[in-house]
């Protein structure tokens, strides 16, 4: 049984969600603003919380990273009654376990659920010595990311892996790790996103007892577990400025000091960090230091997006539908012709975490061994016939759009998303282009 708070002001489908989760067994507290979760969640304890997307008083996001701010760190799933994929990829990025669309369908949800309650609670510093399946594509781009893992990995660089949320960074990290000198050693992770601004050095390089409230006992941090492996940084770009100059010192000194001690405690460990931001643009910008950039930044990896590998996606939809069988207890062989039209036009801003995510959702709703275009998300047929009325139906302005759209697409995956390149290979100033990635939906 799990202590659950849903957050919804729908009166009536909250009570409906409550009623159908109390007969699965679970300990259900309600909210319908994000005021009220928050007193909730400081006064009692819960293993997950499901939020609407709009509240009254904000939206969920606000919530989540409100609570994430505070210390709060078990798994949250995000409920939307919009179509707009964007706006859950938006949630997974601030911490979101994952997402599910209203009208919600109760075997999903509960699918999700699983995923999210069979985790770690209130974890984020995960070790992890097992090394899942790495999927090699065959397109260009998948080719060229095996040949740097290749070359990268038995060296002891600084990799910096970059590219957008959902397209396995850190698989990556993990084959670096597993084909390295250190493979014998700790593979750990920590998810920098999810650390509050008050305890990440803590996180990172541990405490003494009594060092601050509520250090009751001595704690190692996660560069004292890693010692001798790797420590792969996911969101390295969202840690503080101070936080910032103590992992610099410790990556150049090889040494670190916990809060509160005196101790300098010698540490061998390989760095690889990750974001789905633009670094460079955090340097300018004065949030992102340019000396722990260039330290962390030795080789770097750019990821491609999942809609620009082509004919990879095929061989993507048959892995993950092995990993839903074997799941699930199903036996699907393959999807419809339909279904894997739609697959195709889809732009997949969530990726490999997204197509995982509807693939296991289309073996779950499958009775048979094909999996037909029914079992698809609602949203993501929405958003590919609506593209394609668009095309089809538009008039001169609308195609050129499209065009455009194309265009700045490839340029930025040319450059690397460097914007300032792409600005000048596009012929227009930076102010236009931001404006244009932000209308058409390409932020990197």
């Amino acid at each position: 049984m799990a202590k659950i708070l849903i957050v919804d002001d729908d009166v009536t489908f909250s009570q409906l969600l409550e009623g159908f989760l109390q007969k699965h067994g679970h300990d259900i507290t309600t909210a319908q603003n994000i005021k009220s979760g928050l007193t909730q969640i400081s006064q009692n304890k819960f293993d997950l919380l499901l939020l609407d997307y709009r509240l009254p008083d904000g939206i969920g996001l606000d919530m989540l990273v409100k609570a994430r701010e505070n210390g709060f760190h078990v798994p949250v799933i995000i409920m939307t009654s919009f179509n707009d994929v964007r706006t859950a990829v938006k949630a997974i990025r601030s911490g979101a376990f994952d997402y599910i669309t209203k009208p919600v369908n109760p075997d999903e949800l509960l699918m999700i659920m699983s995923s999210a309650l069979g985790g770690k609670k209130e974890q984020k510093v995960v070790v992890r010595d097992e090394q899942p399946e790495f999927i090699k594509g065959n397109s260009t781009d998948s080719d060229k990311l095996h040949e740097y893992i290749d070359v990268v990995a038995p060296t002891d660089l600084a990799v910096l892996i970059q590219g957008e949320s959902g397209t396995g960074k850190e698989y990556v990290a993990r084959t670096i790790h597993r084909q390295s000198k250190r493979f014998a050693k700790p593979f750990v992770a920590i998810d920098c996103g999810a650390l509050s601004k008050d305890l990440a050095a803590s996180e990172l390089f541990g405490h003494i007892k009594g060092a601050f409230t509520g250090a009751i006992a001595d704690k190692k941090g996660v560069f004292e577990w890693a010692d001798g492996g790797t420590l792969f940084m996911d969101e390295v770009g969202n840690l503080s400025y101070d936080v910032q100059i103590k992992l610099l010192r410790a990556l150049q000194e090889k040494v670190i000091q916990p809060l509160g001690g005196n101790k300098l405690i010698p540490v061998n460990v390989r760095i690889i960090t990750a974001t789905n931001d633009d670094l460079v643009n955090s340097v300018s910008g004065g949030d992102f230091r340019q000396d722990l950039y260039h330290r962390i930044n030795e080789f770097k990896i750019q990821l491609s997006p999942l809609r620009t590998r082509g004919s990879d996606i095929d061989i993507f939809i048959r892995h993950f539908i092995k990993l839903a069988n074997a799941e699930l207890d199903r036996k699907v062989g393959s999807i419809s012709p339909e279904a894997k039209e739609i697959l195709h036009k889809y732009d997949w801003p969530g990726n490999l975490r997204e197509l995982k995510n509807v693939i296991k959702r289309m073996v779950l709703l499958s009775s048979g061994e094909i999996a037909g275009a029914d079992t698809l998300p609602e949203e993501m047929l929405f958003s590919v016939s609506h593209n394609i009325h668009q095309v089809r139906e538009s008039d001169l302005k609308a195609q050129n759009e499209v065009n455009e759209k194309q265009l700045i697409q490839k340029t930025l995956i040319q450059v690397k998303y460097n914007k300032s390149m792409a600005a000048r290979l596009l012929n227009i100033d930076r102010k236009t282009l931001y404006s244009k990635i932000e209308r058409y939906g390409l932020d990197s």
